[in-house]
């Protein structure tokens, strides 16, 4: 998460909600799964452009 947290910083773009699903650290065994939360719409474009 931290890793992914600072390469978007580096293209600029910035996921307010990113952070680890608790949900997925309660399981018996533990899946941990990165919630990638909401963003805006201009964070959406940007992230797009950055895909392509």
């Amino acid at each position: 998460m931290k890793e992914l947290r600072a390469e978007l910083a580096k293209a600029g773009i910035t996921l307010p909600s990113l952070g680890l699903d608790p949900v997925s650290l309660a399981r018996e065994a533990p899946c941990p799964l990165v919630e990638l939360g909401r963003c805006s719409v201009e964070t959406a474009r940007r992230l797009a452009a950055v895909l392509r």
